[in-house]
């Protein structure tokens, strides 16, 4: 989910390239088309806006195609820095990374139960650790999204399912997500990838990416508040 650029367009590059049978979806038919052509036969294209109220029905129709769903990646998402609070930004980005999230990580778990296999993953964000003035609603729904797959990694072993749930929090990935000209430790975007790709076929719960990440989470986590107020 959200294949057309950035994070979700290099996973599904190499699974593709690996002679995986690969579904894409995303909001830019065009680009989603370019990839498709990139791998003949092995990737199937789907344009849709997961703000909407089909998902559903689009993802089953994907599932239909596909012959069988192994894995779901929801790498679908938005957020914009500003200065002022933005209603406007707030709203598209609750709209997709939340809203939209939920109704897609709802259908994947529970048609994963019904199937009795398959592998949940959220491309989420180390911004979920703490709150930031400049883009509130950002912080805000990566921390929904990885407290939503933590409480999915509980709920299937409360069932003693065998699904997978894996929560992929990001530090700065070289994309057009990462808008500062003040990053640090910036990971490539096909060595993000490949890693999260690991992670999933390990079945880890949680992973940050790169591993060096944890350490500034960790930072963050137990900063006091008199200090995170001047930098977040």
């Amino acid at each position: 989910m959200g294949a057309s650029s950035g994070i979700g367009k290099e996973i599904a590059s190499i699974l593709a390239g690996d002679g995986s049978l690969v579904a894409i979806t995303g909001r830019r038919n065009e680009l989603l088309e370019e990839l498709k052509k990139s791998f003949d036969g092995r990737i199937i294209a789907s344009c849709f806006d997961i703000t909407k109220d089909d998902n559903a029905e689009k993802l089953e129709s994907i599932a239909k195609r596909l012959g069988g769903l192994d894995w779901l990646v929801i790498s679908a998402g938005c957020g914009e820095t500003a200065k002022e609070l933005s209603l406007e930004i707030d709203k598209t980005t609750v709209e997709t990374n939340v809203n939209g999230f939920v109704e897609i990580a709802n259908w994947g778990f529970n048609q994963f139960t019904k199937q009795g296999h398959g592998h949940l993953a959220v491309i989420s964000s180390i911004a979920a650790v703490r709150g930031n003035s400049w883009a509130p609603a950002y912080n805000a729904s990566k921390a929904f999204q990885s407290n939503y797959f933590e409480g999915l990694w509980i709920k299937a072993r409360k069932m003693g399912s065998s699904i997978g749930v894996t929560c992929i929090e990001p530090g700065f990935v070289d994309t057009k997500m990462a808008k500062s000209d003040k990053l640090f430790w910036v990971v490539p975007v096909k060595k993000a990838a490949i890693q999260i790709i690991r992670a999933i076929e390990k079945k880890k719960r949680k992973v940050r990416i790169s591993r060096r990440w944890s350490l500034i989470a960790w930072l963050l986590k137990w900063m006091p508040f008199w200090i995170y107020k001047k930098i977040g």
